[in-house]
């Protein structure tokens, strides 16, 4: 006998969706807070369980009366805030989906968004809402907050906020409202990712996604109905939305939300709050380095990618290592709270998840010690995601015919077993904790008059990791390197987000070649690093 992977899905997941990850929780423990708002200036908000439920009740109620239901898309476009978060679980509770998307996106990258997506309204910021209204101008209606994430609005923001609804219009009673359970394998959430095309993918979560997360994630980091966890990382994100959210859903504990990362209130607000958890990347470690480590602190675990003996000792938590993308959901690769890896390890495959490394030109399995591509396997939309969003080529790009994820990331496996990064795609940066598609960049310099070929690679930075910097050959019709460079940024900042932007454009007489005359990217990685040390700096503006 065989079973289809949406029966063998549902017999494993009937009768809970992400509704029910709240739902339950307001049987057992309705009066324990699960959402604390702290913005920058204090004034500190609360919903318990049963006060987060009635909310998105109240505004799923709003949303079906613009005609929202199951399957429709709706683009959330904001900063950390809490109308962001109770936008997306009212969605949820439709059956509809979220759509969020980066705040820092360029018009273009926006009108893409909404426009590949089908969007049929948004929920935004006044600071936001001119942007929307003039890049997405298809959309049905625009929902617009009181504020900008604990911030009056400027002058401007308010006046373009005005054209459109306000938040308050959303709230409605709930009373008939259709609150059946969603079958697992629904879509309930759209975020997009970079890889190593030229356009963003639109990755698809599904109901089924979101509890599993919730009970395989909060076990690896060891969190109870006690834990706090403190979200500072965009919540457009995945590392917000599984890693951190749905990690505190599956065991009824707090999340405390912030508008961003703050180095001069982080440890204020763990101690106001009794944070537990929290994730790490390098710049919030690096921000950190200059201020005192409270005595006594509760903060117990910070979510890191890497073993970091040093990083614990410091701040004095356990640091558990996980890898993971917007792909898998939640930690694919980890250690866990309670038990240690080599210094430096990812970890272990995570139960529920298959790993190999692969040669990626051969798909053949390589010796411990040696480098390859990392491929996971689990079931689409349960541990990976279901679906890059009609997109039938990159789906078929990302999968093997027997359900191999691609993950483009290079690692290793230890004489012990446990499992070691090496490096990124080379055409794949990570800025700020921000994935850059090199190709993309590329695809908008290229436009540029004058230059005949161009590559972009990410150059070392201190507090950022990378930035994107351009190499450029040009033809004898190109202005002067200084004007060309001028050209390239500013038709960048027009078309891109502004952390894709290359923060340099070099005039070279040709690339460093590899095999099959491939551009050796990594030796202009070394030259962009050793032309930024020339220069007295990485040359931030």
């Amino acid at each position: 006998m065989t079973f289809d992977d949406a029966t063998v899905t549902d017999a494993q997941i009937r009768g809970r969706d992400v509704s029910w990850l709240i739902d339950r929780w307001c049987e057992r423990r309705p009066d324990h807070p699960l959402l604390v708002w702290e913005p920058r200036d204090g004034h500190t908000r609360t919903w318990t369980y049963a006060g987060f439920r009635e909310a998105t009740r109240r505004v799923a109620a709003g949303l079906a009366a613009r005609g929202v239901g199951a399957g429709d898309r709706v683009l959330v476009h904001a900063d950390n805030c809490p109308e962001m978060v109770i936008a997306w679980y009212a969605c949820a509770r439709l059956g509809a989906v979220a759509v969020t998307t980066n705040t820092r996106s360029a018009g273009p990258e926006l009108a893409y968004f909404a426009a590949h997506t089908r969007a049929v309204g948004a929920v935004t910021q006044p600071r936001h809402a001119a942007l929307v209204a003039e890049h997405a101008p298809g959309l049905a209606w625009i929902v617009v907050t009181d504020d900008d994430s604990g911030e009056p609005p400027s002058p401007e923001a308010a006046a373009a906020a005005s054209a459109h609804e306000s938040w308050s219009a959303l709230d409605a009673d709930p009373a008939g409202l259709d609150e059946r359970r969603r079958p697992p394998l629904d879509p309930v959430g759209i975020m997009f990712t970079s890889g190593t095309t030229s356009r963003p993918k639109a990755v698809v979560h599904t109901h089924a996604n979101a509890v599993w997360a919730s009970r395989v994630g909060s076990r690896t980091i060891g969190m109870d109905g006690d834990s706090v966890y403190l979200i500072h990382l965009p919540f457009f994100h995945v590392n917000a939305q599984s890693w951190s959210m749905w990690c505190t859903l599956g065991v009824g504990g707090t999340v405390v939300l912030q508008p961003r990362f703050s180095s001069s209130r982080f440890w204020e607000v763990v101690q106001r709050h009794g944070v537990t958890h929290t994730s790490l990347i390098p710049f919030v470690f690096k921000a950190l380095a200059g201020q005192p480590v409270p005595d006594g602190h509760p903060l117990r675990v910070g979510v890191f990618g890497l073993e970091m003996p040093a990083l614990e000792e410091w701040l004095g938590i356990r640091v558990v290592p996980a890898y993971g993308m917007t792909e898998t959901v939640i930690h694919a690769i980890a250690t866990g709270r309670w038990e240690r890896g080599p210094d430096r390890a990812m970890g272990w495959p995570t139960p529920g998840y298959e790993a190999m490394v692969v040669d990626p030109d051969t798909g053949r399995p390589v010796d411990d010690g040696e480098v390859g591509e990392l491929w996971l396997r689990g079931r689409r939309g349960v541990q990976l995601f279901l679906e890059y969003l009609d997109a039938p080529e990159a789906n078929a790009a990302a999968f093997t015919p027997d359900g191999w994820f691609r993950t483009g990331d290079r690692v290793r496996v230890g004489a012990d077993g446990a499992w070691f990064y090496s490096e990124r795609d080379k055409d794949l940066l990570k800025v700020g904790g921000e994935n850059v598609s090199a190709r993309e960049v590329e695809d908008v310099v290229r436009e540029v008059p004058g230059i005949t070929e161009v590559a972009v690679v990410g150059r070392s930075h201190e507090m950022l990791d990378q930035v994107p910097v351009a190499f450029v050959i040009v033809g004898p019709d190109a202005p002067a390197p200084d004007e060309l460079a001028r050209r390239v940024i500013e038709l960048c900042r027009q078309r891109l987000a502004d952390f894709k932007v290359p923060r340099a454009v070099h005039v070279v007489e040709e690339f460093p070649r590899a095999t099959l005359d491939k551009v050796a990217k990594n030796r202009l990685r070394k030259l962009a690093d050793e032309l930024a040390a020339a220069e007295g700096g990485d040359g931030d503006a």
